[in-house]
């Protein structure tokens, strides 16, 4: 592409806000994760059925300049071509939403911007307590009563991993330690399977800004699961657990924490029932199998994602989505149906169903606690299948 075609960040921070428009090229779910501004998202293979089409949303009229953004800026340089051929007037933004996300992250130089700094980790920590405590403090606390999550004594190993829900649940911890009435300690614990520079320093400079004292432990499971063809996101999520589990029990935790939310939980039982042939939930907590004296606990299993997404986007946070050697490039924006992931299938399914019936997610959750056995035809424990046929006779 015409390299005058590109802008870069600093240009682009630089513009009137009034002057373009944003266009978002990624796919669904990495732009739910974080975008820039009022972005419209359209990934690429939508855009060109558009512009086949003639239906380009009127927001982008042909005399306002449209600032296209992909993952790391290859996408968006096809996706500005397609525009200009058609009388628009497009930029690709250099580096993409990736070079962005690191403008903003940097880390504070001056006095004046460690003060800057110190002040807005106040004010996020202060909307927690205030603005967001019933949606996300309230909730967390009471997944923690509720399933008696935590105890007098416990080390646990928060684990966190870059994005908005680990970040948060770092410091809904941090909330609760100030205010709970027992003896407990935290460890917040990134373990970095093989992320890229930039990813890694967006996680340190998020952590700083926050104020959450990281412990970084590093290994070499990207490199392990790459070359891999069937299944390596399976083995790549039990090999980051079992390294989690290892190094907060060498740390003297006897629990880890993830940052699984209740809408994690109800796509995951819809999930197990469409693609799985099965009806299983992702449980509170879990004795580890492998790992003799651990568990794992999911403190932030009552909190909506949508309250997550709000909490992070008023106090203008930007956090990872993914750092997987296999999402690293835009063919990840390239979204043509084949590269949508289950989830987010799911997801959108949750969504239409909502339309019709306000209450299906509250129903998803509460189904998994109101099974009825004599309605079962067969059902597993510890590995072994009943069949109601075993007692039908009595």
């Amino acid at each position: 592409m015409n390299q005058e075609y590109n802008i870069t960040i600093a240009e682009f921070q630089k513009m009137d806000q009034a002057a373009y428009s944003l266009l978002d090229v990624r796919d669904d779910m990495s732009f739910q994760y974080g975008h820039i501004g009022d972005a419209l998202n359209l990934p690429l293979e939508q855009l060109k059925e558009k512009l086949e089409q003639g239906e380009l949303p009127e927001q982008f009229i042909k005399n306002k300049k449209i600032i296209v953004y992909c993952k790391k800026g290859e996408a968006s340089a096809e996706a500005t071509e397609l525009l200009r051929s058609r009388g628009y007037e497009a930029y690709s933004l250099s580096g993409g939403y990736m070079a962005w996300l690191l403008a903003n992250v940097q880390e504070a130089e001056t006095e004046e911007e460690k003060e800057t700094e110190k002040n807005r980790c106040e004010e996020i920590e202060k909307s927690i307590r205030k603005k967001f405590h019933k949606q996300l403090f309230t909730r967390f606390a009471k997944a923690i009563n509720t399933y008696d999550m935590l105890h007098e004594g416990d080390k646990v190993a928060v684990c966190i991993s870059g994005g908005k829900d680990s970040m948060l649940m770092a410091k809904l911890f941090q909330e609760l330690k100030r205010h709970n009435k027992f003896s407990f300690e935290l460890v917040f614990l990134v373990m970095d399977p093989g992320y890229n520079a930039e990813n890694r320093r967006v996680i340190e400079n998020n952590a700083r800004l926050l104020n959450i004292p990281i412990t970084i432990f590093e290994t070499n499971i990207f490199d392990a699961v790459y070359e891999i063809e069937k299944s390596p996101c399976y083995l790549c999520a039990r090999m980051r657990r079992g390294y989690l589990y290892s190094k907060a029990k060498e740390l003297g935790c006897n629990k880890i924490a993830l940052g699984h939310h209740y809408d994690d939980v109800i796509e995951t039982i819809l999930m197990g029932m469409l693609y799985g042939g099965q009806i299983q939930t992702m449980m509170p907590k879990l004795h580890s199998t492998n790992f003799e004296g651990m568990e794992l606990i999911r403190p932030m299993y009552l909190i909506r994602e949508d309250d997550i997404k709000h909490w992070r986007d008023y106090n203008d946070l930007h956090f990872i989505q993914c750092a997987c050697r296999f999402t690293d490039t835009c063919t990840t924006c390239r979204s043509d149906g084949s590269s949508d992931s289950k989830r987010m299938e799911v997801k959108k399914l949750i969504q239409e169903l909502k339309k019709t019936n306000p209450y299906v997610e509250k129903n998803i959750f509460k189904s998994v606690e109101n099974v009825n056995l004599n309605t079962i035809i067969a059902y597993k424990e510890d590995g072994v299948t009943h069949s109601f046929l075993d007692d039908y006779e009595n």
